[in-house]
């Protein structure tokens, strides 16, 4: 039997609504429309690899049945996103009838926050002049960057971070199929590095299966390049401790040695303050620090500087308590 090398993500999207999980609400409104045939324009906002494009997909599957690809069109607004992909692209597709008896088509904009305030607004437009024979649905990380216009021609679905619970179900479907042994740890590592992103989780997945067919918890921190939560707690004791040469060294062991992005690490430890129990205007401070040194890494400061900067701070915010 040939290999299939079909990447898991794509291998494994639910082509059914009613597979889709960790969405059960949104899911649930998305099937009455397939059951009433018809459906508004829709804008569907939330983190990366929690469902958007899935149900998009799906719910053109339910419209349409086998004939799905020929009324659905899928475009990335970051690729193109002046007002001449909606002039051109977009508004050709909406012009042209449905095909194969079909009520309506659907033009599925993804990262639509990414097209311009004009591209937008001549959206707006298409979306109005077409809706007897388009619809729409929309996706975007944050919605706030969508004009009020469109947010107010659309109903709005609000994808959540997927639960650890529903990251672990597909994990385990997953594996059941591939003939994979993940290890309760292994289940957890990949659940804290997804952070209720399942592509990011799938991905973990079969990076290590790669390695192994045997999934432990060291292979998915390493994979990924992510630091384990007690380096992580070890790294904040020697700093909230007032240790700066003891805090230095695990640092420089993370960055250069492990090689973990810098801003990966601020985001890591951000979790963990975000959940340690210490004195409250001591935490603040120490979130605030991360703040900023986000900023002037995304700024493009030196990131060996910035990142001993607030171990600095650390050690100096602790010994003025």
């Amino acid at each position: 039997m040939e290999a299939d090398h079909t990447i898991w993500i794509e291998k494994y999207r639910p082509l059914r609504l009613a597979d889709i999980v960790g969405q059960d609400e949104i899911v649930q409104r998305l099937q009455s429309y397939v059951k009433e045939g018809s459906m508004p324009h829709l804008l569907f906002t939330g983190s990366a690899g929690v469902g958007k494009t899935t149900a998009a997909i799906a719910l053109a599957r339910g419209f349409f049945g086998d004939s799905w690809h020929m009324n659905f069109r899928e475009l990335n607004a970051s690729d193109e996103r002046g007002i001449d992909v909606v002039r051109n692209q977009i508004k050709q597709f909406a012009r042209i009838s449905p095909l194969e008896g079909a009520s309506f088509k659907i033009l599925f904009l993804d990262e639509a926050d990414a097209l311009t305030p004009d591209a937008q607004a001549a959206l707006r437009r298409t979306m109005e002049n077409y809706a007897h024979t388009c619809r729409f649905i929309l996706s975007c990380n944050y919605s706030s960057k969508i004009i009020d216009p469109i947010q107010s021609r659309c109903a709005i679905y609000r994808f959540a971070p997927l639960s650890p619970q529903a990251v672990k179900e597909e994990l385990h479907r997953i594996a059941k199929r591939e003939g994979l042994r993940v290890s309760p740890e292994a289940q957890e590592a990949i659940v804290y590095v997804a952070q209720g992103d399942m592509r990011r989780a799938i991905n973990a997945l079969q990076g290590a299966a790669i390695l192994s067919p045997t999934i432990e918890e060291n292979m998915i921190y390493a994979i990924t390049s992510t630091a384990r939560p007690d380096e992580v707690e070890a790294l904040l004791i020697c700093a909230t401790g007032g240790d700066f040469e003891g805090a230095e060294a695990l640092l420089e062991c993370l960055l250069s040695e492990r090689g973990i992005a810098p801003t990966e690490l601020l985001n890591q430890c951000y979790r963990a303050l975000v959940h340690r129990k210490m004195e409250g205007a001591l935490k603040v401070a120490f979130i605030d620090a991360i703040g900023e040194t986000d900023y002037r890494l995304s700024e493009g400061a030196n990131s060996d500087i910035q990142m001993k900067a607030l171990l600095a701070r650390f050690v100096l915010h602790t010994r003025q308590e």
